[in-house]
């Protein structure tokens, strides 16, 4: 039986729902997320995926400014950095599916990097943490490049998740794949243009995310008072746009947006939501169901769930 595509999710994440829950004073808009985090673990759950595509950004604790791709796939050992209560240490990956997908990227016309030995964070821990626990699945990690500009467009994003859905579709092995971003919504953090640094905290920050390799954790603590200390900027209009533009199959249309656009209207957290649209297109832009949706202040972010069911749209 040859591979196919079971499920699609989107999903915001934050670590500070692990650091500071006890604090957080919009306490229901908290739980809403939080319950749109566990229907979509179940839904993943009862979809019995052999395989998880799990697409997100990495905030400099695997990736540096030594050496910073646009797309990376793991293709070998892929480990965690277990940072703010995430998950660490190795995590399983479906070597043969990895190097099918590179492989089958780079004859599309893409020139994706890839790694052996993959390190990532909370970009894709948070959803390996809340949304397969308790899933018996391997993972094959994308990261994609979202807080280092120049940063891949978002009708790039969008091309790539095409051809990761064809790329999927041909593996010669029977493989049930489900497809998770994470990332987004709307937010925006104290981090500088690293190529052009305002004032003390912006230089800390460039040079943590410049030789922070193999020593990220001496630089965290200041790097998280930074981003506590930071005011909440969340664009519930955007959010509840972008949500309707999946939910009616047209998130293509969100690639009118410029890097510079996103970042204006919704900051530049919001760059995250390519992950999104690479989900979007590997699930052939079928409707997506939104399962949660709430701005938090206290986390900085407009959290939302979305979900695409292909078995929905077959029976709609």
């Amino acid at each position: 039986m040859p591979a196919e595509i079971v499920l699609g999710v989107g999903a915001s994440h934050s670590t500070l729902m692990n650091t500071h829950w006890e604090q957080t004073t919009h306490r229901a808009e908290a739980v809403r997320f939080r319950d749109g985090l566990a229907a979509a673990r179940d839904l993943i759950a009862a979809a019995r995926p052999d395989t998880v595509l799990l697409v997100g950004s990495n905030h400099f604790r695997g990736f540096w400014l030594d050496l910073i791709p646009a797309f990376t796939l793991g293709v070998g050992e892929c480990v965690a950095s277990g940072e703010s209560g995430t998950p660490s240490g190795p995590q399983p990956v479906d070597i043969p599916l990895a190097r099918h997908l590179t492989g089958s990227l780079v004859d599309a016309g893409f020139d994706p990097a890839f790694s052996a030995r993959l390190q990532i964070d909370h970009g894709q821990t948070h959803a390996i943490q809340y949304l397969l626990d308790g899933v018996d699945a391997e993972i094959v990690p994308l990261v994609v490049n979202v807080f280092a500009p120049p940063l891949p467009t978002l009708a790039r994003c969008l091309d790539l998740g095409a051809a990761l859905r064809a790329a999927i579709l041909s593996f010669p092995e029977s493989r049930r794949v489900a497809v998770v971003a994470s990332g987004g919504l709307s937010h925006r953090l104290p981090w500088p243009d690293w190529r052009e640094p305002d004032g003390d905290d912006e230089e800390f920050m460039v040079r943590a995310w410049l030789n922070g390799r193999g020593d990220w954790a001496s630089y965290d603590e200041r790097r998280r008072s930074i981003v506590r200390a930071a005011p909440s900027v969340i664009t519930p209009e955007f959010d509840h746009d972008f949500l309707a533009l999946l939910a009616e199959g047209r998130a293509a249309e969100a690639t009118a947006h410029t890097t510079e656009d996103l970042e204006r209207i919704a900051g530049n957290g919001a760059q995250e939501i390519r992950a999104w649209l690479i989900m979007a297109a590997a699930l052939g832009h079928a409707p997506a169901r939104t399962l949660a949706y709430a701005p938090v202040p206290d986390w900085l972010t407009g959290m939302a769930v979305a979900v695409i069911d292909p078995a929905e749209e077959t029976a709609r």
